[in-house]
C-alpha cells in the first residue's frame, strides 16, 4: 500500500486563551519547523474562510486542535474519529462579579441569590447548539465549583436565564473568524454584564483577560476569585483542563509531523517557564486583554503550559464530561480512555529530549 501523500499544510486552532501553540506560532518556531518540507502552517483564527466551523466539528484532517474542552468533548460524543492527545492547566482569571453593595465577598454569600445563567446558544446547525452554548456550560460549571467549596448545590440559589450573547460559535465560522476587532467585540459580548449591571441578577460567572477590563468599565467588583479555590475540583471548566485532540488520520498517516508540531510547543513551554516575564505582548494578542488584566490573570501561566496526560488531570477532565452529560451539553456519553492515545505526546518529548542531547555532543 503507498504511504499517504505529505499534506501541503497542517491548521491548528486554539481559542482566544494563551497556550503553548499559540506562543509557539507567534514566536515563529511552528513555522520554521515545518517550511524546509513546504508544509504551510496555517490557523484558523486568520483564515478568514468557512473553514471556522472545524474548530467545533473537528472534520478536518490535518487539524490539531488546543481549545476549550466543551467543544471538543461535544465533538467525540458527537462520533467524530478524533483522538485525545495531552492535556495543560492554566489558570485563567476565573471570577464571579457582583456589584459593590452586593453584600458577596463569598461562596457562602451566594446562598439565596440570583446567579446570570446565559442561555442555550443560537447556531445555524441544529446538532452543534448543545456543545457551542461555551457560556451556559461556564457559567453553570464555575458556580457549581464555588457553591460546592462552600457546601452549598444549585438548590440554594436561583439561576436567572439570560440570553446568550455570542452566536455561531463552530458554526459556519463568522463570529470566530477572522480575529481583530471582531473578534474582540464577540469576546465583549460573552458575559451577561448589562444583567449585573442593572440589577436583573446579584452575581454572574466570567473568564479571561477581557473579563477584568469589562468589570472595570463597569465599575463591578471580583466577589469570589475561583483560582484561589484551594482544591482543584472546584475550578474545573471549559478551560481547566484544557485538551489538545487531533484527527484519527493525522496519527494513522502523518504521525511524525503531528509530534514534531507537538515537540515545538513543548519547547515553547519551557520558554515560558524560563522567562514568563517577556509573554506580555503575546498575551495580549491572544487573550484580547489589556496588560494590567493579562498580568491579573495569567500570574501563573508558565506553571501549565506543558501537556501531560497525568491520572490528575484526566480525573478533572472526567468529572468535565460527566458534567456536560448530567447538564444536557452532549449527545452520548463514551469512554474517556478510549480517546486517549499517550503515543504522540511520549514521542515529542523523546525528540525533544534527543535533540538537546545531540546540540551538547562536541563536533
Amino acid at each position: 500500500m503507498a504511504s499517504p501523500t505529505r499534506p501541503d499544510e497542517i491548521w491548528f486552532t486554539r481559542c482566544p486563551v494563551p497556550t503553548a501553540t499559540g506562543i509557539a506560532y507567534k514566536l515563529g518556531w511552528l513555522t520554521e519547523a515545518f517550511e524546509g518540507d513546504g508544509i504551510a502552517l496555517r490557523t484558523l483564527q486568520e483564515s478568514g474562510s468557512e473553514l471556522g466551523r472545524h474548530h467545533y466539528d473537528h472534520r478536518l484532517p490535518t487539524l490539531i486542535r488546543e481549545g476549550g474542552n466543551m467543544l471538543a468533548i461535544a465533538a467525540r460524543a458527537q462520533g467524530e474519529p478524533t483522538r485525545l492527545v495531552g492535556l495543560t492547566w492554566i489558570e485563567e482569571s476565573q471570577l464571579i462579579l457582583a456589584r459593590p453593595d452586593s453584600g458577596i465577598g463569598s461562596a457562602a454569600d451566594l446562598k439565596g441569590k440570583r446567579l446570570a445563567l446565559p442561555g442555550w446558544s443560537h447556531n445555524d446547525i441544529p446538532s452543534h447548539v448543545r456543545g457551542t452554548s461555551i457560556a451556559r456550560g461556564m457559567a453553570l460549571a464555575g458556580y457549581k465549583g464555588a457553591l460546592a467549596s462552600a457546601g452549598l448545590t444549585f438548590d440554594d440559589v436561583e439561576l436567572v436565564e439570560t440570553e446568550d450573547r455570542l452566536r455561531n460559535i463552530g458554526g459556519s465560522g463568522r463570529d470566530l473568524l477572522p480575529r481583530g476587532e471582531k473578534q474582540r467585540s464577540g469576546v465583549g459580548r460573552l458575559w451577561p454584564i448589562e444583567a449585573l449591571v442593572n440589577g436583573a441578577v446579584d452575581a454572574i460567572y466570567v473568564k479571561g483577560a477581557a473579563a477584568l477590563d469589562q468589570a472595570r468599565e463597569n465599575g463591578l467588583v471580583v466577589a469570589i476569585d475561583l483560582d484561589a479555590l484551594p482544591d482543584r475540583r472546584f475550578r474545573v471548566n471549559n478551560g481547566t483542563p484544557r485538551p489538545i485532540t487531533v484527527h484519527q488520520s493525522l496519527i494513522d498517516d502523518h504521525f511524525d509531523l503531528l509530534v514534531r508540531f507537538l515537540a515545538v510547543t513543548l519547547r515553547a513551554a519551557d520558554w515560558v517557564a524560563r522567562q514568563p516575564n517577556r509573554l506580555r505582548e503575546i498575551l495580549e494578542y491572544e487573550t484580547e486583554g489589556s496588560a494590567d488584566a493579562v498580568d491579573r490573570a495569567y500570574a501563573h501561566l508558565h506553571e501549565g503550559l506543558h501537556p501531560t496526560l497525568d491520572a490528575e488531570r484526566l480525573a478533572l477532565f472526567d468529572q468535565q464530561k460527566k458534567f456536560l452529560f448530567t447538564h444536557g451539553f452532549l449527545d452520548a456519553d463514551f469512554d474517556l480512555a478510549d480517546w486517549i492515545d499517550p503515543r504522540p505526546l511520549e514521542a515529542a518529548r523523546a525528540l525533544n529530549a534527543q535533540t538537546a542531547q545531540s546540540s551538547t555532543v562536541p563536533a
